[in-house]
């Protein structure tokens, strides 16, 4: 995982676009900083993505550059951007037991969520043990209080609601490791492998399973959350990350198809799912 925020490529894409919208008016930087009353260090700062324009700031750009007109979508796509990334101090806020309730509408609203996870179990496919020993684990790491972390386990338990009834489709997309990284010893990873057997026989609910030393035709990648063709959340060590912009929604939806290529379901994902039991009894 990178140590850099992904919304990071997100501020030099709109740094580059703000610099072509200078060249395009045949603007040196130096012009454009006398033309908004700027030190002239700030427009390259603001070009590199090291700085981050204000709304005020966008407005003079486009002033400067004539293309008032380009202003609200400009400053929409600036606004965007500051919501991506949400650092855990700030995320953990409401703590872990109300976070888990969060995101109930979306799911509620929500035709088709896709999911795809390297790493472990997503957490509407946990048991209450494994969603435990996962939040301790996340306590630890982050300094949480671990008194939260038996009542966040049951609330993550309250979204499984919605498993099974078609509102929204859940599309599960599991890399093999996934399952053999050993979350809370071998009775836990017993019972959660139980549990993702009885889950892929639901309605309306699809695992795929990518197996060990199959060909890839795409390498594994961190996971992500795909609500319809609207919203792309992923969760790091660092912090979360979320998008609406089409151009990177549609890159996902594309990823996911990628990887549900090389996923089985059926007889041969369950039969996935016990040769990692195997795996996990013979480690």
């Amino acid at each position: 995982m990178s140590d850099q925020e992904p919304s990071e490529s997100a501020k030099r894409a709109f740094g580059i676009q703000l610099k072509e919208l200078r060249r395009d008016a045949h603007l040196s930087g130096v012009e454009l900083a006398q033309r908004c009353g700027w030190h002239k260090t700030k427009v390259s700062k603001i070009e590199h993505g090291t700085q981050s324009p204000t709304e005020e700031d966008i407005r003079k750009w486009a002033t400067a550059c004539a293309v008032e007109g380009q202003t609200p979508e400009l400053i929409a796509m600036s606004r965007e951007i500051e919501q991506m990334w949400t650092d855990y101090k700030r995320w953990h806020r409401p703590g872990m037991k109300r976070l888990q309730f969060q995101a109930m509408d979306l799911y509620a609203k929500t035709k088709l969520v896709r999911v795809y996870e390297s790493l472990f179990v997503p957490g509407f496919l946990q048991t209450v043990e494994y969603a435990k020993a996962q939040f301790t684990i996340h306590a630890e790491l982050h300094g949480l209080p671990l008194d939260d972390v038996e009542k966040a386990a049951q609330n993550r338990m309250v979204r499984k609601r919605f498993l099974g009834t078609g509102a929204p489709i859940f599309s599960f997309l599991l890399e093999a490791s996934a399952l053999t990284n050993n979350t809370g010893g071998a009775q836990v990873m017993n019972g959660q492998l139980d549990h993702l057997l009885e889950v892929s026989r639901l309605p309306y609910v699809s695992i795929g399973i990518i197996p060990q030393g199959r060909p890839r035709s795409l390498y594994p990648g961190e996971g992500f959350y795909l609500f319809d063709e609207s919203l792309l959340k992923q969760e790091f060590w660092s912090g979360a990350f979320q998008t609406s912009r089409p151009e990177n929604t549609s890159y996902f939806v594309r990823v996911f198809a990628a990887l549900r290529d090389q996923a089985v379901f059926g007889t041969a994902a369950r039969n996935e799912i016990e040769a990692a039991r195997g795996r996990l009894q013979g480690a």
